[in-house]
């Protein structure tokens, strides 16, 4: 998201009371402005994660064993979602658009990827009603995530109250599952939100606290305000894909082992940068071969691969493509069951391995 539409959606949300764009809201290299945040739990307990998987000589990352089933639980929260959501950042209201989304939805929940990530600056917040709308219409049980987005203007925690209010009321909840802060970068940094996010927690109005865009420092910040509270820090959103493998260099990914959180991985398929054939693809010609190689022997497409991937990187990572259309839904799913081999995780890893960060 550039810079200017950030502003615009500032005073769209908070009225007139904006402050003009000020440097600290200047994003740092930890945080993507144009996130795409394509981004998105069966209520149910948490379950123990396996061994870490360390490091081998090399750059070479290994392959941890997947949990069986398709549930993996947001760190010791309580909650858990399913291993692959659905990211709602384009999704708006209105018709006949929202028939379709209606329809996005249902398919989800069939196909066992009933988590949907929005967030209240997402088209300014018509994702969070048409989600709600498409919940409510379908009426079996989703699990809903959605993010309040620190702005300039925003400098006290009553509005951090009234901004989740307002995120219940689109959504047409009165409590919601997995509640974010969206960046970091803030007059009055993540200490201020983190109590605000834990006294709504305490209220009942959210089920498991979480924060987006943050590096470790921030990451550990946010746990030690929330268990001042006893409340886990259930994830931290991020970008994560095989063209942006930053979490595995700059501590993120071993931060949320070390300290069981989740790591919600926002556009996974580098908005379809992995694709062959799509005009938008980068990245190694290398990964490139590799994707089409083992797509090709699984009779599969290499998106489908890219999330197997990533899905049995860790089993601390949750994915959350962006899907506006049943089909796409369709396709995503395909991932959930597709086991790669130790030599085709292998194979992938090699051909996207990342540098570490000093």
């Amino acid at each position: 998201m550039e810079h200017s539409a950030s502003a615009m959606i500032a005073q769209d949300l908070l009225g007139r009371a904006v402050l003009p764009r000020l440097p600290v809201f200047r994003m740092q290299p930890a945080y993507d402005p144009g996130d795409g945040l394509g981004h998105q739990i069966d209520r149910g307990n948490a379950v123990s994660f396996p061994p870490t998987c360390p490091l081998t000589p090399g750059r070479t990352w290994r392959k941890c064993k997947a949990m069986s089933g398709t549930e993996r639980p947001l760190g010791k929260s309580g909650v858990s979602v399913s291993a692959l959501g659905v990211g709602t950042n384009r999704w708006s209201t209105g018709a006949p658009g929202q028939a379709r989304l209606n329809e996005t939805l249902a398919t989800a929940v069939d196909m066992g990827m009933g988590f949907f990530d929005t967030a209240e600056i997402y088209t300014l917040g018509r994702s969070e009603r048409a989600v709600g709308i498409a919940a409510r219409q379908d009426g079996r049980p989703v699990v809903v995530a959605s993010k309040f987005a620190p702005m300039p203007a925003r400098i006290a925690a009553p509005q951090f109250a009234s901004a989740l209010d307002r995120t219940l009321k689109r959504l047409v909840r009165e409590s919601i599952d997995l509640y974010y802060l969206h960046f970091p970068y803030s007059p009055r940094g993540v200490d201020t939100w983190m109590k605000a996010m834990a006294e709504a927690v305490e209220a009942g109005k959210i089920r498991a606290a979480g924060i987006s865009n943050c590096n470790v420092a921030q990451m550990r910040k946010a746990a030690e305000v929330l268990a001042r509270h006893g409340i886990p820090l259930a994830a931290n959103q991020v970008e994560y894909s095989l063209l942006h493998r930053a979490p595995e260099t700059n501590g993120v990914l071993d931060a949320c082992r070390q300290m069981d959180v989740a790591l919600v991985a926002y556009r996974p398929i580098a908005g379809g940068a992995v694709n062959a054939g799509s005009r938008k693809r980068r990245g190694p010609p290398a990964l490139a071969g590799t994707l089409q190689q083992v797509a090709a022997a699984r009779d599969a497409t290499t998106l489908q691969v890219a999330l197997a991937w990533l899905l049995q990187r860790d089993d601390h990572v949750i994915a959350i493509p962006g899907a506006t259309k049943p089909e796409h839904v369709r396709q995503n799913s395909r991932a959930l069951a597709l086991e790669l081999s130790d030599e085709e995780f292998a194979a992938i890893d090699r051909a996207s391995a990342p540098t570490r960060t000093r």
